[in-house]
């Protein structure tokens, strides 16, 4: 079933595992192993997604149009054929947009009850 039709915020709060799928698509196509590693890279092995939950995860952000599977391939000689390739639709874009909004609200919230002294900038 598509999802298209509900606004963006009707799906949040997003798992962790959907969320860090969404900021590893938000720069580009990628295929399930170059996601995991991108996870695993971007929270320095804080989080590190396995397969089941990867590729379980994917197939729900397929069904509710948050992703799509690309067409394009990269050239053969450099890749495994048998690779799909994941990007984000514009609804995942506005949902992903959404989901970093609503955090940033609790961020707010609680450096207000000092309970965030200083943000460090995120590592790229």
């Amino acid at each position: 079933m598509k999802k298209r039709n509900l606004h963006a915020d009707a799906l949040l709060p997003l798992t962790p595992a959907v969320f860090h799928i969404l900021l590893a698509l938000a720069d580009g196509e990628r295929h399930g192993y170059a996601i995991m590693q991108e996870v695993a890279r971007r929270t320095e092995g804080k989080m590190r997604l396995g397969p089941g939950t990867l590729y379980g995860s994917i197939k729900r952000m397929l069904a509710e149009d948050l992703i799509e599977e690309s067409d394009e391939r990269p050239d053969p000689e450099l890749d495994d054929e048998r690779r799909r390739y994941y990007r984000l639709t514009q609804f995942g874009q506005r949902v992903a947009a959404a989901e970093v909004e609503r955090l940033a609200k609790l961020v707010r919230v609680a450096k207000s009850k000092s309970l965030l002294k200083s943000l460090k900038p995120a590592k790229p």
